[in-house]
């Protein structure tokens, strides 16, 4: 699986310097998710030529502005852009008696079809699910209801040595009973090995977002070991008792949260807006994380 995640914006409540709050698109494959939508989100979408062909499910976090309030101009100028695709919104499920009114007033005429998908904000739970990936809830800890989402390939099949399916001359049913990892009998009823046809399947890739958390190391069992992790990185390590106040992390203790979990990556955001630069963050975070980088608006990462 090639990820890539398109930031839309990393700040915190109140947008700043060149930074939108939160917002993101992650591309997996042939399929596009939209998580968080803001303020903004839509002219940073037009901005940057997102596609929204493949964009058919949007999760969003919790019921603060700063991660909802972009969602009913998104939604709007999707029926302008005459979409017909349906489009499915991950959500607590208080977000449909919110919108549902808004909708009808201003959208009663849409090209297509949306689609509410509640989740419980308590439990972790497979909330999506394709042929190729996952999606999963990480239950925050925050000042309302709030979830980060685990995004996991599913274990792709074993990769096959061809030369090895030539010689045999396997066939298509036992040339898939293969890639699952079962042995081959041949004709002769001789049983041959599965490592004599195969080599290891690719890794399983993951995503794990986890924005708007105090420090909690229960989320540590669901995102370990991801690729990339996105963490909560409000404040630096001297406004400490900030973050413990307003149930937001420090730099360092997402780093800290990627340590322990040995994640591959660390992607800081969700920044205030008292850091017009944000090289302190980083800095803290390295310390303890040295895989950690920044997120920036308008940047796409790939994993």
């Amino acid at each position: 699986m090639k990820a890539e995640l398109t930031i839309l914006g990393c700040g915190s409540a109140m947008p700043s310097y060149g930074r939108f709050s939160a917002s993101q698109v992650l591309s997996v494959r042939d399929k596009s998710f939209m998580i968080d939508c803001a303020d903004g989100t839509l002219f940073r979408m037009r901005e940057i030529a997102i596609k929204t062909n493949r964009l058919n499910h949007i999760f969003i976090s919790h019921l603060h502005g700063d991660h909802c309030f972009g969602l009913m101009a998104v939604l709007s100028t999707l029926g302008l852009m005459k979409r017909t695709a349906d489009i499915y919104i991950h959500a607590h499920p208080d977000l449909e008696n919110l919108l549902q009114p808004h909708l009808r007033y201003f959208c009663n005429d849409l090209t297509y079809k949306i689609f509410f998908v509640p989740y419980n904000p308590l439990q972790s739970e497979i909330i999506y699910e394709d042929k190729s990936l996952t999606v999963t809830t990480i239950p925050l800890r925050h000042g309302i209801p709030t979830c980060g989402f685990l995004f996991k390939e599913k274990p792709q099949q074993l990769h096959i040595k061809r030369d090895m399916i030539d010689f045999y001359q396997v066939g298509i049913k036992d040339l898939n009973a293969i890639k699952d990892g079962k042995d081959y009998i041949t004709n002769q009823g001789e049983t041959i090995p599965n490592s004599f046809f195969t080599t290891p399947a690719s890794p399983q890739k993951s995503y794990a977002y986890c924005c708007d958390t105090a420090y909690s190391e229960k989320i540590i069992p669901i995102i370990e070991g991801v690729d990339c992790l996105y963490h909560d990185a409000t404040f630096a390590e001297n406004e400490v008792l900030r973050a413990k106040k307003t149930l937001h992390s420090t730099a360092k203790q997402a780093a800290t949260i990627a340590s322990k979990a040995q994640v591959k990556q660390l992607l800081l955001g969700h920044f205030s807006a008292r850091y017009p630069h944000v090289s302190v963050i980083l800095n803290e975070a390295q310390t303890i994380f040295a895989n950690s980088i920044i997120a920036e608006d308008k940047k796409t990462y790939t994993f």
